[in-house]
């Protein structure tokens, strides 16, 4: 009797995991591969904590974008007054926007690239609100401070931005530069956003 080669180990280690009284199967090999793979689709994970990964990182960045304008804007340069619409105002309407629609590229299919695109501008914009809260000065009685003003209207612009620009998302969800997908929804956006923010402060 011979010893069982180191080629015949496999085959052994099959035919032990097989329950008695079944012949092994073809599908028995193929339990411990994933389903995408045996289908003849690898589909690449989309493991949100996965943080090695850039298009995390960039998902991650357009949540963060507008708040992050926002507390820079109000620690550095805190606005006095909330008569008319300041640089800042623009310019965190338009992190809104653009924040909303970076995360929004880095998703697979139009539908996710719609929803990501209103999820991560909701999120901005509810973090911007907060920001401006937090930071804003003395309180005054009966009136909202400047810093809370300007985030408001920033955040209503901004909104109107993102919803504009998910629109189109899934009508360019399929090209194949994120670059591409992005350029004309944040143009759209932030041409609405704009046009928002002159109407709010013109009220």
């Amino acid at each position: 009797m011979t010893a069982p080669s180191g080629q015949d180990e496999p085959a052994l280690a099959a035919a032990a995991a097989t329950p008695a009284g079944r012949a092994p199967r073809e599908d028995d090999e193929g339990d411990a591969v994933p389903v995408s793979v045996r289908l003849g689709a690898v589909i690449p994970p989309e493991d949100p904590e996965d943080w090695t990964r850039p298009l995390t990182w960039v998902a991650a960045s357009g949540m963060l974008l507008a708040p992050l304008v926002a507390l820079v804007w109000f620690v550095a340069w805190q606005p006095t007054t909330s008569d008319a619409p300041l640089p800042g105002t623009w310019l965190l309407a338009a992190a809104v926007v653009i924040g909303g629609v970076l995360t929004g590229v880095t998703q697979i299919g139009p539908g996710r690239a719609f929803a990501g695109t209103l999820g991560a501008g909701l999120l901005g914009s509810l973090l911007t609100v907060i920001v401006g809260g937090v930071t804003a000065g003395q309180r005054q009685v009966g009136t909202a401070s400047p810093t809370v003003t300007h985030a408001f209207f920033a955040v209503i612009a901004g909104w109107a931005g993102v919803l504009a620009a998910a629109t189109l998302m899934p009508a360019l969800a399929r090209l194949a530069s994120r670059w591409r997908r992005a350029l004309a929804p944040s143009a759209i956006g932030v041409a609405v956003a704009a046009l928002v923010v002159q109407l709010l402060f013109s009220r």
